[in-house]
């Protein structure tokens, strides 16, 4: 298996499979392949455990399918892109920690390797507490390459040192690293401040990688530019037309 991260701002994954090697992702993820490629569609896959498996990889935010790409009788070529401006970033498992990864973060992996959620907080802060706080572990043995979304800042915390993060711009950090929910402080900085009520607490040791555009942040700067009465038309034509033309003006330079 050979693997090759083209691109730029918005980058993507090829991966040259051998004869009977094999990636998988989940449903949805495929960008383009070769003709030698034949593709599997499981509820199994990435962690197994049958239907309470499948239940956990959804609750933490994963899809019910995972599509498995393999190469039978002829050597070929899958790839797979990022969906927003990003990075693609691969993590080697099974000599070290696990990754816990927001919850579109997992791009695809190599057969051995799991996906499983990844709850480091209780699921009332899971579910009030915004973007971020629904994690993905990812561990086994293998490759997995996960996707996070604009510039990329790694930073290795020493043990005991503190890093307090906006939860969408937690991409994705090891299970070293302990995980935690605090509220802002004081009343005024929860009503004007405008960052939320909640933020991540990251304790050291180990490694975190740090996204600076959250999805969720994306999704509000775009949605002033939406039609909030589009009378008979259809929302979805409309707003993915809108959507489409805005992402192309940011990439292309324009205001």
């Amino acid at each position: 298996m050979q693997t090759r991260i083209q691109g730029t701002t918005m980058p993507v994954l090829e991966v040259q499979l051998d004869p009977n090697e094999s990636v998988f992702s989940e449903s949805g993820e495929l960008s383009w392949m070769t003709a030698s490629i034949q593709m599997a569609t499981h509820t199994q896959m990435g962690g197994g455990g049958g239907l309470f498996g499948v239940l956990k990889r959804v609750a933490g935010g994963g899809s019910i399918f995972m599509t498995e790409y393999r190469a039978y009788q002829y050597p070929g070529l899958v790839a797979f892109a990022t969906k927003v401006p990003g990075h693609i970033v691969p993590v080697e498992l099974g000599q070290g920690p696990e990754y816990l990864v927001h919850r579109h973060g997992f791009l695809c992996a190599t057969p051995q390797v799991t996906i499983s959620v990844g709850f480091q907080q209780s699921l009332g802060a899971g579910i009030f507490g915004g973007d971020g706080f629904l994690l993905q572990k990812v561990g086994g043995y293998g490759t997995a390459w996960l996707e996070l979304s604009g510039e990329l800042i790694q930073r290795n915390l020493a043990p005991g040192e503190v890093l307090r993060v906006h939860p969408g711009h937690v991409g994705a950090f090891q299970s070293t690293v302990g995980f935690q929910i605090t509220m802002v402080p004081g009343i005024k900085n929860m009503i004007f401040g405008g960052d939320g009520i909640f933020l991540a607490v990251l304790t050291g040791p180990g490694a975190v990688w740090l996204q600076t555009l959250p999805i969720s942040r994306l999704a509000h700067q775009v949605s002033e530019y939406l039609p909030h009465d589009v009378g008979r038309q259809a929302p979805a034509a409309v707003g993915g037309g809108l959507l489409g033309g805005i992402v192309g003006s940011i990439l292309s330079g324009d205001q």
